[in-house]
């Protein structure tokens, strides 16, 4: 018999039992919901075994049916579970992924992973949902022990079935490449039963690369993996299947330089970790505790010291907003240019690899976070892509350059049953917890642990004050972009200008539909014209009004300024002051790189000298100069002209020239002075006039009349070619024969003097050419015979000079337009008499001639030509060949792939291959001949 005493205490713990359940049955009722995001999805939350300890413990389990689950429905009714369509009598809702909007019910407790802790845009209007229906959110991401690490995740289950995907995907891609390898016989994770079977499918592969079955063509394949958590050791177990031998990051290197020299029977890991590529930014070093509170002190040098060593990536690591990125797309774009490294092997029967790098295998699938070009995730009906240095995605073959990528953002549910198992087993201690939820009241009046309270996103129609931050996340977002009616979000370009050149830059820019393009220009009709023929917006801007200037580049990302030279220094200034990036065809001014230190500060790319001349000049010499330095040539000499002229047939004046640029620009170069290295001796010549009398015959292309003068300062050239030792470095003009001449006696008559002259004073009395042929030959009566005039016009710069001036008009009666000095008025003049006609066409000619010395001693000359010519229908070549580069740059910086911040020339390889490539899928090419001279 029970003692009274004890009977008493048995009967008070019964009825407070009693009350708890009767109190409580409402709260205890739980669903599992249908997945519905993927038909791929085949997760659950819980499995049957974790539904039937729950049912045992009171707890009422609703089960949506579902006949794509991995666990049947009958195996949930064995366990306990109701089955039935409608979960509303649920307090708590259980799923795995996000639920569609339509579906989420009012005042319920959901558990999903919401995939919003980033502001992540494509799940806003979901989180806008559960605010407006009250919903009290946990997010399984945020359930996090006391260090921060996550006590809830499918994390082991990603890495497995990720490095499953991806040694099939090498096998696929090597392939493709050329080389068969024991990789071709396991399948994508989805194909296995389990993951047991995948396993052995992937140890016999690993027998066969014992045996040597991997073709020594490809020297070492080195895997590498970031992080140590469970995603990396998910990876890891299946990687150690293979037969496989662990190297430090320190080794990474050594295992590449030497692979010529080991044998092909294993395969290479290492595992990375933040302390092997995360140092301050200032002096160096890693402190764990100083980077977790503020990773914006810490730079990468993953891309530097590990990722060129790199075969295959496996990306493991959680990424935060405003950590530093392991591969940025600069990164990528170096990494996978052809290599010319001296330790990837030569294949023996098949194309050589063109890169080191592989595959990469980002688990993680964070669009745009560490591994920044994968800005949108792979599914698993289409598991891999090929990127390539030019930022191209083919889904469709394994041939093409560039890397494999593989970035399921739900590789967990190729393997379902062992990844629910798994989750529910991590998740079943804190359901009771969790199951306390009612979301009708006050989040307060709740008493969750620490590890549920954490991971509570939403509740009562707020954010909790832990996650208030994804407001200002998403705010930061919005004012990022530019919104346009549609509510299509857009991010905002401004083009400066709207001469000729903006024609190519707005049309190319415009192509993509991401982008708002706005024209500003002082010509409101020009910019109205060309803002209706490519579907833009336009609007007035005075370019010397500061604030104006400043207003404009506030709504804009990048700013592209077709303006004139000497406007660029405000322009920038305006930049820097809002942030916005400038791409600008034109040379580095003076006042522009003094704004260098500027710009880096305020993290801004000031980009210049992308139009033709400067630009694609450099592009081609740099591609040329470097392609014979990777063979071990050197270069002995470097010539190179460029010019845009008039088709020969419509070179009918006496200039032998029509304008399709800035005609100052033009006339004012013919006064500039000039520098340049010739056989080792610099020569030098004056400004002032003394250029024209320099030009020279040339003959490189024999059906032209061309000549050529000096072009500003080349030597400075010679350094940022790194052609140090060439003793000739010469960069000129291009025109057709007789412009020099006809140049001469405009020079010689006082017309192209960038000097005020009082008779040309905007405000001064009316005149004609005549006349001030007149003022300019001392005559005070300008009523005196034309041929008396044309005679001591003769007589000051000879009868060939002054058969130019008369032929050009400037002796006739017609009143001058009066800009204040001699070069602007005859420029604009001459911008209205020698400008193209309406079915006049132009060209655009560039050569290089470049000495080369090879190892052996044998000398030759490569000649690198491109010829140009214009669409009276569409676009000038002039205009074609200035404004499609700028737009194409212009576009890269939008788009990250140069990030480099300051004054930048597009002198690294990675951008100008990359502007070369898309301007010959645009038709620009040029031919590349070589002469032997022994």
């Amino acid at each position: 018999m029970l003692h009274k005493s004890a009977f008493l205490r048995l009967r008070s713990h019964y009825l407070k039992q009693l009350v708890y359940y009767s109190t409580t049955k409402n709260s205890r009722i739980i669903a599992i919901r249908r997945e519905d995001q993927s038909v791929w999805e085949r997760r659950a939350p819980f499995s049957p075994a974790n539904v039937n300890r729950l049912v045992k413990q009171g707890v009422k389990v609703i089960v949506q049916p579902s006949n794509r689950r991995a666990y049947p429905m009958q195996a949930y009714i064995s366990a306990g579970a109701i089955v039935q369509e409608d979960i509303s009598e649920a307090n708590v809702i259980f799923g795995v992924k996000q639920t569609p909007i339509d579906l989420l019910i009012p005042n319920k407790t959901y558990c999903f992973f919401s995939h919003t802790i980033k502001a992540q845009e494509a799940n806003m209007p979901m989180l806008d949902a559960i605010l407006a229906k009250q919903i009290r959110l946990l997010d399984y991401e945020k359930l996090m022990d006391d260090s921060g690490n996550r006590v809830v995740a499918f994390g082991k289950y990603a890495g497995v079935a990720g490095m499953i995907n991806i040694l099939h995907g090498i096998g696929l891609r090597l392939l493709a490449l050329g080389h068969h390898t024991p990789f071709m016989h396991i399948g994508p994770a989805h194909n296995y039963r389990n993951s047991m079977m995948a396993r052995q499918a992937i140890r016999d592969a690993g027998y066969e690369v014992s045996l040597g079955m991997m073709p020594k063509s490809l020297g070492p394949i080195t895997f590498v993996f970031t992080g140590s958590g469970n995603v990396s050791q998910g990876s890891q177990e299946i990687f150690q299947e293979l037969p496989f031998e662990y190297v430090p990051p320190e080794m990474l290197s050594k295992v590449a330089e030497h692979g010529s020299t080991l044998r092909p029977n294993k395969i290479y890991g290492c595992e990375v970790r933040r302390r092997h590529h995360l140092e301050r930014k200032n002096g160096g070093g890693y402190d764990a505790q100083e980077y977790d509170e503020f990773p914006e002190r810490y730079i990468s040098t993953f891309a530097q010291k590990i990722a060129p060593y790199t075969s295959v990536l496996v990306n493991c690591i959680y990424w935060a907003v405003g950590s530093p990125k392991l591969l940025t797309i600069p990164n990528a774009k170096h990494l996978l240019l052809p290599s010319h490294t001296p330790w990837l092997p030569k294949s023996v029967g098949a194309p050589a690899l063109p890169h080191r790098m592989l595959a990469i295998c980002d688990i993680s699938a964070d669009p745009g976070g560490s591994i920044e070009f994968m800005n949108e995730c792979t599914t698993i009906d289409t598991p891999f892509c090929l990127y390539d240095a030019d930022r191209n995605k083919d889904t469709k073959s394994f041939k093409g350059p560039g890397v494999l990528v593989c970035s399921i953002d739900n590789m967990p549910t190729q393997l379902p049953r062992e990844s629910t198992d798994f989750f529910g087993d991590l998740l079943l201690p804190y359901a009771e917890d969790i199951i306390k939820s009612d979301a009708t009241k006050p989040l307060e009046d709740h008493d969750f642990s620490p590890v549920v309270q954490g991971a509570i996103i939403t509740s009562n129609g707020k954010l909790t004050p832990a996650f208030e931050y994804i407001n200002e996340l998403r705010m930061a977002n919005t004012r990022s972009r530019h919104k346009v009616e549609g509510n299509a979000q857009q991010t905002p370009i401004v083009i400066l200008g709207s001469g000729l050149v903006a024609g190519p830059v707005v049309e190319y820019l415009a192509r993509d539909k991401n982008i708002a393009v706005t024209i500003a220009s002082a010509v409101k009709e020009e910019a109205e014209a060309l803002a209706l023929r490519y579907g833009v917006s336009s609007e007035y801007i005075d370019a010397k009004d500061e604030s104006a200037l400043r207003s404009l580049a506030a709504k804009a990302r990048v700013v592209v300024s077709l303006l004139p030279y000497e406007l660029h220094g405000s322009v920038a200034k305006a930049c820097i002051s809002t942030g916005a990036h400038m791409v600008t065809a034109s040379y580095v001014r003076p006042e522009i790189q003094e704004l260098h230190k500027a710009a880096k500060d305020a993290n801004v790319t000031l980009l210049n000298e992308v139009g033709l001349d400067p630009g694609i000049d450099h592009l081609l010499a740099l591609e040329c100069i470097h392609n014979i330095q990777n063979q071990g040539g050197r270069i002995n000499s470097f010539v190179s002209y460029c010019g845009g002229i008039p088709a020969p047939e419509f070179s009918d004046n006496a200039l032998r020239y029509k304008f399709s640029w800035s005609p100052r620009g033009v006339l004012l170069n013919t006064i500039s002075g000039a520098k340049y290295l010739s056989k080792g001796q610099i020569v030098e010549v004056l400004s002032g006039g003394e250029l024209m009398s320099v030009a020279r015959e040339l003959n490189f292309l024999p059906g032209f009349a061309f000549e050529g003068f000096p072009n500003r300062d080349s030597t400075k050239y010679a350094s940022l070619y790194g052609i140090e030792d060439a003793q000739t470095m010469f960069r000129g003009t291009i025109r057709y024969k007789g412009f020099a001449e006809a140049m001469i006696a405009m020079q010689s008559f006082g017309l192209v003097d960038p000097n005020p002259h009082p008779a040309l004073h905007p405000d001064g009395p009316n005149i004609t050419w005549r006349q001030f042929a007149c003022e300019l030959c001392g005559f005070l009566d300008s009523t005196i015979f034309f041929e008396n005039l044309r005679t001591r016009v003769a007589e000051r710069i000879g009868v060939a000079g002054a058969q130019v001036i008369e032929s050009l008009g400037l002796l006739s009666d017609v009143e001058i337009i009066k800009c204040g000095t001699p070069l602007d008025t005859i420029s604009h003049y001459l911008s209205k008499r020698l400008q193209l006609g309406k079915d006049e066409s132009d060209l655009v000619v560039l050569r290089h001639e470049l000495g080369v010395t090879w190892t052996d001693g044998a000398r030759e000359r490569r000649e690198v030509t491109m010829t140009v010519r214009g669409d009276p229908a569409t676009h000038t070549a002039m205009a074609w060949t200035v404004g499609l580069p700028t737009a194409i740059a212009a576009k890269m910086v939008l788009d990250g792939e140069i990030q480099q911040r300051g004054v930048v020339l597009p002198f690294a390889p990675v951008v100008y291959k990359s502007i070369l490539s898309r301007l010959r899928s645009d038709g620009i090419t040029a031919k590349e001949t070589t002469t032997p001279l022994n």
